[in-house]
């Protein structure tokens, strides 16, 4: 079965970031044997005087395929895991949430948009797992990080927002690569421009320095823009990370 993992709210200024955790604890599925774990999405939550955060206030999501056996044993080691490896200070959530028991997705997508525009509390985001039977749980401090965590799994489930973790290493930085070449790494699915245009497979781009995909239609998107127009240039290039902080 899938499942949905998103922590929140695991670190401080001087600790290892929510994401280095988030891709230990997805390592650590697979290394036990609980089943197959996917890429780490970071969704950008608000910015607002009255939401606690360290730097960004950005939640973690990866999926996961697992053996129905795995899911107690895989909540309670990432429990575990959340009270001994977060930061002091931080305030951590967990939410796990299973796909085809989710009762209103929509429900879970819309809080996971309201994240990123109002201000939540815990009390809406326990409301909320409770309905829809999320797991959802706090492992430190205020317990903060839960709303989050949950607004991580609504925002995943969306198949329309967040960047992926880590860079894209795709040849050195000016080379040119088709299409068909770029969507050969296990990372990408599609090469598109930033008005939604999918670029057929025969079609080239020029790579770009630290380059990253973006959750768009489900999958991961590398995105691109016109290259200006140069005699003798390719029509395309990456997109620079700047441009990729909408989503």
């Amino acid at each position: 079965m899938k499942i949905f993992v998103s922590i929140d709210d695991t670190d401080n200024i001087e600790s290892r970031g929510t994401g280095e955790l988030a891709s230990i604890l997805a390592d650590d599925v697979e290394k036990k044997g609980w089943g197959i774990s996917s890429y780490i999405t970071r969704h950008q939550l608000l910015v607002h005087p009255d939401v606690p955060y360290t730097s960004h206030n950005s939640s973690m999501c990866f999926s996961a395929d697992v053996d129905e056996r795995s899911l107690m044993p895989l909540i309670s080691y990432a429990a575990d895991f959340l009270e001994k490896e977060s930061a002091e200070g931080s305030d951590p959530g967990l939410s796990v949430a299973v796909a085809e028991r989710l009762k209103d997705p929509e429900a879970l997508i819309e809080f996971g948009r309201r994240a990123k525009q109002v201000v939540l509390t815990q009390k809406d985001a326990y409301d909320l797992a409770q309905k829809l039977e999320i797991h959802l749980t706090p492992h430190g401090g205020t317990g903060h990080g839960v709303i989050g965590a949950l607004a991580g799994i609504g925002l995943r489930l969306s198949g329309n927002d967040g960047r992926l973790k880590g860079g894209l290493k795709i040849g050195a930085e000016n080379s040119i690569f088709s299409v068909s070449d770029i969507c050969a790494h296990p990372h990408v699915d599609a090469v598109s421009s930033m008005e939604g245009y999918t670029l057929e497979p025969e079609e080239r781009v020029r790579m770009g320095d630290k380059m990253k995909t973006v959750l768009m239609g489900g999958k991961s998107v590398l995105l691109v823009m016109p290259s200006g127009g140069e005699p003798g240039d390719v029509p395309w290039r990456t997109c620079p990370r700047q441009l990729l902080k909408i989503f």
